[in-house]
């Protein structure tokens, strides 16, 4: 090749002196010349093998599966690949071009073999760019941080670039110039602080599987709520879900705590774990009268009849005085409504009766004893499990009155007296 070259450029300079022209003249003249057929013959070179590198990849691309090569159409592969040749041809001719010109042509060297090197780097990130949009595509890769390993490989490969360049700038040696970036590591590390922290942060993330692209995650501390769009090197997006983005330094996942909610959106059901809370003075036990009422309660009719049965044996086999309530065993309408609750929440539709389901009485407070509901709805979604909770809860407020139980409130204004 570069006897070749020295044939397209090297004849001018004899021949004009041939003709008896001066050196100098001759010099600057072929120089002219020869530097309007480089640009014309690169150009050409470039016209050419870009037509006949995109013409290649785009017939591949529509006569193969994978998708891959399509995402190299896509990113301009091709195209930056024939700006690299002409590029090769430039830097080959140059010292032929410039050869009495000895100062120059070291310049002009130096720019070129530069500009190769980002050109490469360059072309190495379509490909990534690439690869990443094929991954993306598919459901094993989809969730995972692919941007954030993408994203080091091409820091690395940067940091290599600049020091080839440097080493080109200044004529040093690569190992002279490893030693001298050695001995400033610690600027370094200083430098690039976030990207090794989110570095570290990602590698952890995807090998304990802590966080997927999609997935619900609440981090309070941010104020993030909502589903993770990307995961890169140093940020993790979140949009919540008031349409809002917030941005999470990745390291903050493995050094903070945050709530993940794919094992609820996975499992068969949403939990539903919310109380009431009934005044403690209107908690007493019930007359036979009260409960020949109460039976007319479909859920607990049955229930009724065969705890009063259970209940009246226990006192008559103990001899147990019933003129006072208090003695033996009675029911109240606390548990009454408890047993109600539960066979009513056994009988709803929209809950996963398959999953744990109770009505529980928690410690009692200040402001009345809790009754807690927890069950999970079978519809997951936002929307649906919260008006399946609201219904649960509407009924459970409405049935309270049927027990002769009150739900506490605060007091109005109006009803302080002095």
């Amino acid at each position: 090749m570069y006897k070749t070259i020295e044939k397209v450029f090297g004849f001018l300079y004899p021949m004009f002196r041939k003709w008896g022209m001066g050196y100098s003249f001759s010099s600057y003249l072929s120089l002219f010349i020869n530097i309007a057929l480089l640009c014309v013959l690169a150009y050409a070179i470039y016209m050419v093998f870009r037509l006949i590198l995109v013409t290649i990849i785009v017939f591949i691309a529509q006569r193969t599966k994978t998708q891959f090569d399509d995402f190299l159409v896509t990113n301009k592969t091709a195209k930056y690949i024939a700006h690299l040749i002409p590029l090769l041809f430039i830097y080959k001719s140059v010292p032929v071009i410039l050869e009495k010109f000895e100062y120059w042509e070291s310049v002009f060297g130096k720019l070129i073999g530069i500009y190769i090197v980002f050109l490469v780097l360059w072309i190495i990130r379509t490909v990534f760019n690439a690869l990443r949009d094929y991954l993306k595509q598919k459901p094993r890769y989809s969730d995972k941080p692919i941007d954030s390993f993408i994203q080091v490989i091409m820091i690395v490969l940067w940091m290599v670039g600049v020091t080839v360049i440097i080493s080109k700038l200044f004529d040093l040696q690569f190992k002279e110039l490893l030693t001298t970036l050695g001995a400033v590591s610690a600027l370094i590390i200083l430098i690039f602080r976030d990207i090794i922290l989110g570095f570290v942060a990602s590698v952890q993330v995807s090998i304990n599987d802590m966080v997927r692209i999609g997935d619900w995650i609440t981090m309070e501390k941010f104020g993030a709520d909502g589903d993770v769009i990307e995961i890169n090197l140093t940020t993790v997006k979140v949009r919540n879900f008031d349409n809002t983005t917030t941005t999470i330094p990745t390291y903050s996942l493995s050094s903070d705590s945050f709530q993940n909610w794919r094992g609820m959106l996975k499992s068969d059901g949403r939990r539903i774990k919310r109380h009431i809370l009934v005044k403690s003075s209107s908690i007493r036990f019930l007359s036979d009268a009260e409960l020949t009422r109460l039976k007319s309660i479909g859920l607990i009719s049955a229930y009724i009849d065969t705890r009063k049965i259970e209940i009246e044996k226990y006192n008559i086999d103990n001899n147990i005085d019933k003129s006072l309530a208090i003695n033996g065993r009675n029911m109240t309408n606390l548990g009454l409504f408890r047993k109600y609750i539960t066979q009513y929440l056994r009988n709803h539709p929209a809950l996963n009766q398959d999953m744990l389901l109770m009505c529980r009485q928690l410690q009692s407070t200040a402001q009345g004893v809790p009754i807690e509901i927890y069950a999970f709805s079978s519809d997951k979604r936002w929307e649906n499990y919260e008006y399946v909770m609201s219904d649960v809860f509407d009924h459970i407020f409405a049935s309270v009155k049927y027990f002769d139980l009150e739900v506490f409130e605060l007091p109005s204004k109006g009803t302080y007296t002095t």
